[in-house]
């Protein structure tokens, strides 16, 4: 992480950040009542307040609504073709929404919601999967190749990305979705840097692309390579970068290996490598948090971001939770739909905002530090694989 750290450093002065140069387009918090407010019992704004709380919910709720059945619609047509991420199919979903006609002014209020709030509570409920002596399992050896895919991935990233002339925020995104958790990360790091809808919108829709090209590659690669199922799976989870990508690889590992009828094979040992790229969220997030906050003061911005944002210590607690087994089977799937639920939703309310006009407008710079990234972390993930073994 050393060279991620310098990296992030040498950045501070980086003035494309600046949030001057558009409007911020996060919802506000929920207003606060003057002292001189008094709702009709003589209380001190309460009334106004709940009036507002009120209006907002009622607002949010068309918008809620037609995400939730966009979700349904993604989950039901994930199930029917199989091998497709519900996610995939949502933000494809929501662009093509987006790009037919003009999402109607109603709706806004409640995609914003779902696009923040319903991903960040999505990426909290992550947690929950996480469950840490399987990761220990893994040995220090596979642990290490993890450590190296995170902290040198996302340092790799950083430099191509600022001799692209990519901004410190979009190119932040895009190393640290590639190198843990694909659009879970993007979010977590979005809590903490105050990104723009756009950087995010970008972010997200290259984690689809080079993840989805990327289920059928590396399987078809690691054949060629003459990999074994251990080593095969353990490449997929150490390099593919959605949860639900690396589940949907190592599928198709164990349906082209006999391994499969041995207890997992390929699939298991991707999708605990990948957890274990997943346990590093917290620390790298909360060290973004800190770089962010000093760089904000250094461009003398009056709204400095969260040291750790909330959503990041309910993941936290959600992996205390699940370390203490009170949780059982029904209670883990639970969570576990509710999760990809609430994901789903809001990858469909960003899809809305994946223009072509805007997309059109981005230029082959972010495309460009993705397929490097993708490179960087493949590379990593299969040198570590074969010393290792």
């Amino acid at each position: 992480m050393q060279g991620a750290t310098a990296a992030a450093e040498t950045d501070r002065t980086d003035p494309e950040h600046d949030r001057s140069a558009g409007p911020d387009t996060r919802p506000v918090a929920d207003e606060v009542a003057q002292p001189g407010d008094r709702g009709r019992n003589g209380g001190r704004g309460t009334g106004v307040t709940r009036h507002v709380s009120l209006e907002r919910v009622r607002a949010s709720l068309p918008g809620l609504v037609l995400s939730a059945a966009a979700a349904a619609v993604a989950v039901v047509a994930a199930r029917v073709f199989g091998g497709i991420s519900p996610l995939l199919i949502a933000i494809l979903l929501g662009a093509v929404v987006a790009n037919v006609r003009t999402l109607p002014a109603v709706f806004e209020p409640g995609v914003t919601v779902a696009s923040r709030r319903l991903l960040r509570i999505g990426v909290a409920l992550l947690g929950l999967q996480l469950l840490l002596p399987n990761v220990l399992a893994l040995g220090w050896g596979t642990l290490a190749v993890v450590a190296a895919v995170v902290g040198l991935g996302i340092a790799g990233s950083m430099v191509l990305g600022r001799m692209l002339g990519i901004g410190w925020t979009q190119r932040l995104l895009i190393a640290c979705s590639f190198s843990i958790c694909g659009a879970a990360a993007a979010a977590a790091v979005d809590g903490v840097v105050n990104a723009r809808k756009r950087e995010l919108v970008t972010t997200v829709a290259l984690v689809v692309v080079f993840g989805t090209v990327m289920i059928p590659a590396l399987p078809a690669a690691a054949a060629a390579l003459g990999l074994d199922s251990a080593q095969a799976g353990m490449w997929a989870g150490a390099a593919i970068h959605e949860v639900a990508q690396v589940v949907a690889a190592g599928g198709a590992l164990d349906a082209g290996s006999s391994a499969a009828a041995v207890g997992g094979g390929a699939l298991a040992v991707a999708v605990t490598v990948k957890l274990a790229r997943v346990a590093l969220l917290a620390p790298v997030v909360a060290w973004i948090g800190v770089a962010s906050r000093r760089r904000a003061a250094t461009l003398t911005q009056t709204r400095r971001p969260p040291l750790v944002p909330l959503f990041l210590i309910g993941f936290l607690a959600c992996v205390a939770l699940r370390a203490t087994g009170v949780l059982g089977p029904a209670w883990l799937d639970a969570a576990r739909v509710t999760q990809t639920a609430l994901l789903t939703a809001a990858m469909f309310a960003l899809g809305t905002g994946v223009r072509l006009s805007v997309l059109r407008g981005i230029g082959w710079r972010p495309f460009a530090l993705a397929a490097a990234s993708t490179v960087i972390v493949v590379t990593i993930a299969l040198t570590g694989v074969l010393l290792v073994g």
